[in-house]
């Protein structure tokens, strides 16, 4: 794995960083603000904590999923791009053509090709992924720093948020490899002039290929890779918007706002 990546950070420097530096953490922008901003109001507003504090589990699990896919159905054109041009270096490497010469490149033609529509192929699966990708890094999450603090000596520290997040890591990437492949290969197919896949109909017919042709645990490729992403970008966000939440709630305790109006 590490061999490859060397390889082509050294033919494609230029490119990755580029993508790096600019492209990604756009999309993250949009998906993982989307995401936060929505589970924090289902939990606080819509479905409420009980009477001791705690965010029951099928609270999590439903606000969790619903957060990921508002999030993701908002950053899909930006995931769209990402995607295809992360395939772009494979392209180089193989001899074929490049599709594009940079973002602005990427959606222009995206639009030029399937209009708005086109901006928003692969939604489907893109949602499904972040849907259950939010189930078990949303909802682990919680669980797991609710847990600790309440049954261990550690307090509502660095070191809690950081085994919350490896542990939501974990399972965000078991539940979200397969739909990120099958998601990978249904916005990297080649599309007709109605937008419409050639290689595969839909999500289940793409899983169904792909586990027959190349077996189960092709739906696993870049597992690793994964969970060492998720806990990276899933620390960091929740533990600066937990904290940044639990300081307002310090300001507004001594300094209500009632005062001000």
């Amino acid at each position: 794995m590490f061999d490859t990546w060397l390889k082509n950070y050294n033919k494609f420097s230029n490119e990755i960083m580029y993508l790096y530096v600019m492209k990604i953490p756009a999309v993250h922008q949009v998906y993982s603000g989307g995401r936060m901003v929505t589970y924090e109001h289902l939990r606080e507003v819509v479905f409420g904590k009980s009477e001791d504090e705690h965010y029951p589990l099928w609270k999590s699990v439903i606000g969790g999923m619903m957060a990921g896919v508002i999030g993701q159905f908002l950053a899909n054109p930006t995931d769209l791009v990402k995607v295809q041009m992360q395939m772009e270096g494979k392209r180089k490497l193989e001899g074929k053509p490049l599709r594009f010469r940079g973002v602005h490149h990427a959606f222009a033609k995206i639009l030029a090709e399937g209009g708005i529509r086109g901006l928003w192929a692969g939604w489907v699966p893109n949602i499904q992924r972040a849907a259950l990708v939010n189930m078990g890094d949303l909802t682990t999450y919680d669980t797991v720093k609710h847990y600790l603090v309440l049954n261990t000596p550690l307090e509502d520290n660095i070191m809690t948020h950081g085994l919350s997040s490896l542990c939501s890591g974990l399972v965000a990437s078991i539940l979200g490899t397969p739909a990120d492949v099958i998601k990978s290969r249904i916005m990297n197919q080649p599309r007709d002039k109605q937008g419409r896949g050639l290689l595969y109909k839909s999500s289940t017919d793409c899983l169904i290929q792909a586990v027959q042709g190349e077996g189960f645990m092709s739906l696993y490729k870049g597992f690793l890779p994964s969970w060492l992403r998720m806990v990276k970008l899933g620390l960091l966000p929740l533990f600066f918007f937990s904290f940044f939440v639990l300081k307002l709630l310090l300001i507004y305790k001594h300094f209500p706002f009632s005062l001000l109006v």
